[in-house]
């Protein structure tokens, strides 16, 4: 059984998928103030996971030049978001066999290359936290834009992803 951190995060990624759902290429690049764009925040939860599960661990990159693209701390850019939903995919399809073996223990654990000094579990539970936030300010872009009926609140979590015990 698939650890309970990693079902919130395939939760939390289900709802920025179910968030940000129907933007249209025009506007998934468009920037209000200094606000990124919609686009460049898909490609930077996908450069955000693939930093942490493939390059942390030594790994080829499903989506190579996307931190250059979309990083923490690069110039702010519009990619196009079909091919920002791409490498999204790419990256979260492939990371996720990986994700299923996880373990207390794994989680507690962590990676042996540069990067953050924090356990697996607790860089898990940052991604997650990240998604929400990303979530959040796609909601508000989505507003600016004009877009009506989007989702209220946290979806079906009693069912996609109920708290449980290991």
């Amino acid at each position: 059984m698939v650890h309970p951190l990693i079902e919130q995060l395939r939760f939390a990624r289900s709802e920025f998928v179910r968030g940000l759902a129907d933007v249209s290429e025009d506007e998934g690049i468009q920037r209000f103030g200094p606000m990124n764009s919609i686009s460049w925040t898909i490609g930077h939860l996908a450069d955000q996971e693939q930093r942490y599960w493939f390059q942390r661990r030594a790994l080829a990159l499903p989506a190579p030049g996307l931190n250059d693209l979309v990083g923490h701390g690069k110039p702010a850019s519009t990619p196009s978001i079909g091919e920002m939903w791409a490498a999204w995919r790419a990256i979260t399809e492939a990371s996720d066999p990986w994700l299923d073996t996880l373990t207390t223990s794994d989680l507690l654990g962590f990676f042996e290359t540069p990067g953050p000094n924090e356990s697996i579990g607790t860089l898990t539970q940052r991604v997650i936290g990240h998604y929400w936030y990303h979530l959040g300010e796609g909601l508000a872009i989505r507003q600016m834009l004009g877009h009506t009926d989007l989702p209220q609140f946290v979806g079906n979590i009693g069912e996609a992803a109920p708290f449980r015990v290991e």
